[in-house]
């Protein structure tokens, strides 16, 4: 005998935070209440109980109104339970049906991080502990629509990912970083820069250099009120950190004139006349040298000219829940990228998650479709240096309740959405050009 019931946070937090296998922050109680203040969502915090009143499923559904009372609603990454067990998932998904009906819902989507494939940094197909074809063919037989394998990001959430194991070493995770990941890295620290924790008052900071990396790629996506929100509405019981990346333009400075000088002496010393050829090559190296330390300590005594000594060139947002962390969001800079400020900040904040004894740190999407003009490449190639298991999920699904309005809601609400979304770009991408 099971109950739909609605949970209280606390009961809600302690299920879906220490599920074993299905925790994570899009079904936490603190999306619930983002979604409600940012995305004007109502949310449900459902839990499925036995006749012992134990909780052995739950489910944060969120209610999108639509016009003459009828709404539909979605799970983000799905119900909270073991889909190993066919009658819990069975009986969930009876119980959350009978209840968006009596909300005059006219479908509901859930879309759970199931692992499809997943390969490794060698990209050896890793062999997986579930069947994700017998969990596929049982949300199928409980009366869901499978919405396609898609390959980009035209799903709510990513399909694909990667994924790092946080119970190796970091010896054991480093060794998997591409090589140029690892001399990057190496240029990065040999250059000095810094990471650190950022506080709220520096999410303007944050929300600019967003804004610069989503005008590079054609995308305004989110106002800065909406990072703010989220950073405050996490931060209350959860855990949200802002990484920051910088550089200390008067400590390159001092290291490089040292360099010169270093040189400069070195190059002195060689002797002036009958030189060998081993001494004109010598020679020849070190001036090559110092002509470009000279090149460097110009280009960068112009940057502290312009930007001031120290310059924050990237930020990252990270989000913590259960055993999971998630690169939620990251900004960047569009000068000194030959610093790789960037490439040490995700150093960091993956040994940050690594002390922090949390199981998987996830790159929070990347793109199925690996043709080589797919303008989201790039993106792909950047996490994929990074030497996570490139894991495939098995997507969204519907489970329609009105036919005739789900047509409606699918093919025409997309138009008006467009318009919606292309509005709402230019908006912000005058906004952006305002505060330039």
């Amino acid at each position: 005998m099971y109950k739909l019931i609605n949970l209280e946070k606390k009961e809600y937090e302690n299920f879906v935070k220490n599920h074993p296998t299905k925790s994570h922050f899009l079904q936490s109680y603190a999306w619930g209440e983002f979604s409600k203040k940012e995305k004007k969502l109502t949310p449900y915090y459902l839990g499925l109980i036995d006749k012992k009143k134990k909780v052995v499923a739950s489910a944060l559904l969120l209610q999108k109104k639509l016009p003459l009372n009828y709404s539909y609603f979605y799970s983000p990454r799905g119900f909270v339970l073991d889909y190993k067990n066919e009658e819990i998932f069975q009986k969930m998904t009876q119980e959350v049906i009978l209840f968006i009906k009596k909300k005059k819902g006219i479908f509901l989507k859930i879309d759970p991080d199931i692992i499809k494939k997943s390969y490794n940094y060698l990209e050896e197909e890793n062999k997986l502990n579930d069947d994700p074809k017998k969990i596929f063919n049982m949300i199928k037989k409980c009366g869901f629509k499978h919405l396609g394998f898609t390959k980009n990001f035209e799903t709510n959430q990513p399909r694909y990912t990667f994924r790092i194991d946080l119970n190796q070493t970091m010896e054991e995770i480093e060794s998997h970083f591409s090589k140029t990941t690892k001399q990057r890295i190496s240029k990065a620290q040999k250059l000095k820069t810094e990471v650190e924790i950022g506080k709220e008052e520096e999410l303007k900071e944050f929300y600019h250099l967003m804004t610069l990396t989503e005008e590079r790629k054609d995308f305004i996506s989110y106002t800065e009120e909406y990072y703010k929100h989220l950073y405050q509405i996490f931060n209350q019981d959860n855990k949200m950190t802002l990484f920051l990346g910088k550089v200390n333009l008067e400590t390159i400075l001092v290291d490089l004139k040292k360099e010169e000088t270093d040189l400069t002496a070195a190059l002195n010393s060689l002797p002036t006349e009958n030189l060998s050829k081993s001494a004109k090559n010598k020679q020849k190296e070190i001036t090559k040298k110092i002509d470009k330390i000279q090149e460097d300590i110009k280009k960068y005594q112009n940057a502290k000219e312009k930007y001031g000594s120290k310059i924050t060139l990237n930020a990252h947002m990270i989000i913590e829940y259960g055993d999971k962390a998630w690169v939620l969001y990251a900004g960047n800079h569009n000068i000194l990228t030959e610093t790789y400020a960037n490439y040490h900040t995700y150093l960091e904040h993956l040994k940050f998650c690594k002390e922090r004894n949390l199981n998987i740190y996830d790159q929070f999407g990347t793109i199925g479709d690996l043709r080589k003009d797919n303008p989201r490449m790039g993106l792909h190639e950047f996490k994929k240096k990074f030497g996570g298991d490139y894991v495939e999920f098995l997507g969204e699904f519907d489970y329609i309740t009105n036919k005739p309005l789900y047509f409606i809601f699918t093919k025409l609400v997309p138009i008006y959405r467009n318009l919606i979304r292309n509005k709402t770009k230019k908006e912000l991408k005058h906004e952006v050009s305002r505060n330039k």
